[in-house]
This record gives C-alpha cells, sequence and structure tokens, in this order.
C-alpha cells in the first residue's frame, strides 16, 4: 500500500531544497522502488529527476542490466546515464571494496554542483554495515556506519530509506508487480556482507527477531556520539592551531606538537584524526596515530615523516604539517622558462606565478628550480646572502624550498625566491609600479 512508503519519506533536508536528483540506479529491488517513489512525486519531477547505472563490468549479464535500467527509465519518463568504470581488482581493496570505490569515483565524476545523490539503502543495509564496522574495530565515527544526509562531491548524499525494512520495500513492488534484478553477487558468502546477509544475520534473527532494527538503532546511537565529538573536537582544535601556526608559512597547517603532548593518549588520537579530516586528507590508518605520536618525540627537524595514502605528516619546528605527498615533489631541476609577466606562469606539480599589478616586466625572467648555491641581495643589504639562509631565516618549510621557482635576470642575477624573498632591485620595481609578485603552491 502506497502509505507503507508515504511521501513524507522523500522530503529532502533544507539544504537540498530545490536541488536535482541523480537516483543510483542498479536495477535491483532497493533502487527500483526509490526510482519509482521519487518519479510520482511532482515536486521532484520538478527540481529535476534522473537516473545513474554504473556498469562495472563483472557479471556476464551486466549489458543485459544496462537494457532493463533502460526501459525501466523509459516508462517513467526518466532519463539515465550509464557510466561504465574498470575495477581494479588487484588494489588489494577487495572486490567487494574495489567496485565500491570505482563506483563512488563514477558518482562524484557525474555529480553536478548542488545535486544530490540518492541511494537506495535500507535498514538492513544499515545493519550490515555496522556489523562490518564493529568487526573492524571501529569507533564511535565508524561504527554510525551510513548517515542520511552527508555532503558528497559537489552536492549531497541522500539515503532516504535508511529506516525502512527490506521487508517494506519488498511488499511494495510487489503489490506491483514490479520487475528487478537479482546479482548473484549478493547472495555469495565469499564476500563478506553477502555472508552476513544469507549466514549470520538470519541466525541472529532466530534469537533475535528485531536485530535489524536494534544493530541500526545502535549505528544512530553512534552517529550522535560521533557528531558531539567532532564538534568538541573542532573547538579543541581551534585552540590548538595557534595564529603563529596558521602563518607560518606553510599554509596554515601547523600543529604544535607541545599541546600534543600535553593531551591524554585518548584525546590526542581524536585530536590528529579531526585534524587529518579537516584538510580532506585520506583517513588515517589504525597504525596511524601511534606512527605520528613517534614524531612528538623527534629531536631534530630532519626526522622522516609518516606516510600513507597520498599524504605525509612531518614535524618542523615544533609543530606537525600534513600535506598531500605532491608537495613534496621537488621541480625538476633542468626545469626553467622565460617568463615577461603577462600572463600567469604554470609550474610543473600545479604551481603558479603571477604578476599582479603591472602588465609585464620591463624585460623577460628566467624562472628555474633552485640548483644550489645561489646568491642574493635583499633590500637594504650592501652584500649577497646564501639563498639556503635566507629561506631558513624566512621560516620556508624545507618540503617548499625545493618547490619554490626561482627568478632570475637574462645575466643570471637571482631576484627572487617565488614570493617570500625579493632581491633589491626587483623589490624597488615592484613597489614603484604598485605591483606584486604572487606565487601559489598549489599542491
Amino acid at each position: 500500500m502506497d502509505h507503507d512508503l508515504p511521501d513524507a519519506l522523500f522530503a529532502l533536508p533544507d539544504e537540498g531544497a530545490g536541488s536535482g536528483i541523480v537516483v543510483a540506479l542498479s536495477g535491483g529491488l532497493d533502487s527500483t522502488v526509490l526510482l519509482h517513489r521519487l518519479a510520482a512525486l511532482p515536486p521532484v519531477r520538478e527540481r529535476g529527476l534522473r537516473a545513474l547505472h554504473v556498469h562495472h563490468g563483472l557479471h556476464p549479464d551486466a549489458d543485459a542490466w544496462v537494457l532493463h535500467c533502460r526501459a525501466l527509465c523509459d516508462a517513467l519518463d526518466v532519463p539515465l546515464a550509464v557510466c561504465r568504470v574498470a575495477v581494479d581488482c588487484g588494489s588489494g581493496l577487495g572486490l567487494e571494496a574495489a567496485a565500491r570505490a570505482a563506483r563512488h569515483g563514477a558518482f562524484a565524476g557525474a555529480l553536478g554542483e548542488g545535486e544530490v545523490l540518492a541511494l537506495a539503502h535500507h535498514r538492513d543495509d544499515q545493519a550490515e554495515t555496522f556489523l562490518l564496522r564493529a568487526l573492524r574495530a571501529s569507533g564511535p565515527e565508524g561504527l554510525a556506519a551510513m548517515r542520511p544526509w552527508r555532503r558528497f562531491a559537489h552536492g549531497w548524499m541522500w539515503r532516504p530509506l535508511l529506516a525502512q525494512p527490506r521487508t517494506r520495500l519488498e511488499a511494495w513492488a510487489r503489490a506491483r508487480n514490479m520487475q528487478w534484478i537479482e546479482d548473484p553477487a549478493n547472495a555469495d558468502p565469499v564476500h563478506d556482507r553477502s555472508f552476513l546477509r544469507t549466514r549470520l544475520l538470519p541466525l541472529m534473527r532466530e534469537r533475535w527477531p528485531m536485530a535489524d532494527a536494534a544493530l541500526a538503532r545502535s549505528a544512530t546511537l553512534c552517529a550522535e556520539a560521533a557528531d558531539r565529538l567532532a564538534a568538541e573536537d573542532a573547538l579543541a582544535l581551534d585552540a590548538m592551531l595557534s595564529p603563529a601556526a596558521a602563518d607560518d608559512g606553510a599554509g596554515g597547517r601547523g600543529l604544535a606538537i607541545a599541546h600534543l603532548r600535553a593531551l591524554p593518549p585518548a584525546h590526542r588520537a581524536r585530536m590528529l584524526r579531526a585534524w587529518i579530516r579537516r584538510l580532506g586528507l585520506a583517513p588515517l590508518p589504525a597504525s596511524g596515530v601511534e606512527a605520528i605520536v613517534r614524531l612528538l618525540d623527534a629531536r631534530t627537524d630532519g626526522a622522516p615523516g609518516y606516510r600513507w595514502a597520498d599524504a605525509c605528516v612531518r614535524a618542523w619546528r615544533g609543530h606537525l604539517y600534513a600535506l598531500p605527498l605532491q608537495a613534496l615533489v621537488p621541480l625538476p631541476p633542468d626545469w626553467s622558462r622565460t617568463w615577461d609577466g603577462r600572463a600567469p606562469l604554470d609550474l610543473p606539480g600545479g604551481g603558479r606565478l603571477a604578476l599582479e599589478g603591472a602588465g609585464s616586466f620591463e624585460r623577460p625572467l628566467r624562472v628555474h628550480a633552485r640548483r644550489g648555491g645561489e646568491r642574493m641581495r635583499m633590500p637594504g643589504r650592501l652584500h649577497t646572502h646564501a639563498l639556503k639562509h635566507l629561506l631558513q631565516d624566512a621560516g620556508v618549510p624545507p618540503w617548499q624550498r625545493g618547490r619554490m621557482p626561482l627568478l632570475s635576470s637574462s645575466e643570471g642575477t637571482l631576484l627572487a625566491a617565488g614570493d617570500r624573498l625579493l632581491a633589491a632591485p626587483l623589490h624597488d620595481w615592484l613597489q614603484a609600479q604598485g605591483a606584486r609578485l604572487c606565487w601559489r603552491d598549489l599542491a
């Protein structure tokens, strides 16, 4: 009956009001029901409704599933896009996780600015996810499992059916004689989630009939606890990122080592994870916190950093810095370009150099990588000084020094190191022109 899945279930949160909706359509029971219900709502139609099917290429019937989804969308007059992905089976993640990563990559690439990605996960899925996370020894954030609403890519991710049991969706679909795809992988116990679904959860329901509801409720409670902790951690993190650390020449990523040392271990671990999360870097692995804590006791700034995924943490001058690995790659030593300043100059590795407030330099300059031994005469000084010492005195972090573009005259006189150090001749010329040199290291 219609009231089993009332319209109120599909009321978008305020952030998504007026946004177009993209249904992730596998062709299975859950996404078929979701597409039908959304397609029946005039307000959803008005704001824009479309479907996206991800073709993983893992099953012989994958092409037939595309045809099924296309016929379904044609019948409902809903536009369908099909995205073919290559699942990296050798990634070490396992087939389930690798397919999920490929799928989410396709979702992110297909989602427009402000659009809402609607997923058909239900209460049974939430119970499975909670158990899987528990078996991986997750904390509150992990045990929160799937959120009904969260930021995703350029828009939002929405799960309107997350509180509904699968039996309700199936009854709703059968009452309307709907057809859907049954993916054999969903019943294959070789996959962890399928093992829970076909072996463990049925056994649990024999003893505890409301096991799914209880596990899903536990996920909700963990989400509430995780949100409260996250809010407290954000305030504490703001206090630890002092103004001095935010203006230290390293992009404001500095976290005071002294403050971290003073924290109890559990609080310190939360701070580190909150810090990494705020920077948008890959989540720390289970061993990451312990590895970073060892950096707190490093005697020199030259101690090796801790690397994971595509990120790294380094200790320098009493602070920890977290940055993408790309930020550690220096400019190629033989790289050089002639630049007149008329247009911004793109640098290897994603940086950019620009002259602002003036049309061009009087004469083109040579932009090049640092090779060692360079010297520069700073404003107000009569003699040149080693660039190495000038960079140290200016507080330029070691990982930035190799990425910093140098500017020299055609005669070979060093005029600038990025926009941090300006030699007297270039400094005076920029002031006279009311201009400035601007270097942005996009890494």
